[in-house]
């Protein structure tokens, strides 16, 4: 944000982020969150993640997610981010008219933007399944971001798999068989969407003011309970 658009990251970038790693993890305005806006406010980096239990084995998928997008994670009218977040109430009346008078003098959204983000599981898949997974997560990105895939939006997910659990064999019974490969897999596709909506909203959430770009939660900070 307020950078060149010539100015690259080249592969020491990638170099120095890793030597920089640390096990500790954070959300919210810090790395790549930095420079991120959604709908005129501070965007950042948020995650998700949920464990399925499927044929008797318990799989995971998780979500990471840096939004800097076009539309916006929170509703203008009800003060509340499309997405049900568990850990937020409605803020009270005077917040939510702040957030609108906020939102309506923003200047309009950038011309570049990219919300960008991973999709992964522990279920073993084959390279278009990672595909489709990676597919279904934009089918959470488009529940969490209003409007979303703007012509104006960049967005992109990549779908990984460590691989550590197999799902049925894929020439084993017919489709709409009860634990056949497809009906397992759409659980997993189903999860995915979930966890990247859920990640995408956190970003947002958890993300606090940098430099002139206020932050969902400096405006409305009786969203949290207590």
């Amino acid at each position: 944000r307020g950078g060149r658009f010539g100015n690259r990251p080249n592969p020491d970038f990638g170099a120095r982020a890793l030597r920089a790693a640390r096990r500790s993890v954070g959300r919210g305005s810090l790395g790549a969150g930095t420079g991120a806006r959604a709908g005129g406010l501070q965007g950042g980096v948020g995650m998700a993640s949920t464990t399925l239990t499927i044929d008797g084995t318990d799989v995971t998928i998780a979500a990471l997610a840096v939004v800097n997008a076009s539309g916006a994670v929170v509703d203008p009218t009800t003060g509340s981010p499309w997405t049900n977040v568990r850990a937020l109430r409605r803020p009270p009346a005077a917040q939510r008219r702040a957030l609108r008078e906020h939102l309506a003098a923003t200047a309009a959204p950038a011309p570049l933007n990219t919300t960008i983000g991973v999709v992964a599981t522990t279920v073993a898949l084959s390279r278009p399944e990672a595909g489709r997974l990676a597919q279904s997560a934009h089918d959470g990105l488009a529940r969490a971001i209003r409007p979303a895939h703007a012509l104006v939006d960049g967005d992109t997910i990549f779908g990984l798999s460590t691989g550590r659990h197999s799902l049925t064999d894929a020439t084993s019974g017919t489709v709409r068989a009860e634990g056949s490969r497809v009906i397992q897999l759409n659980l997993v596709f189903a999860a995915a969407a979930s966890v990247f909506e859920t990640a995408c909203a956190d970003a947002v959430v958890t993300a606090t003011s940098v430099g002139s770009m206020r932050s969902y939660r400096d405006l409305c900070p009786g969203a949290w309970p207590g």
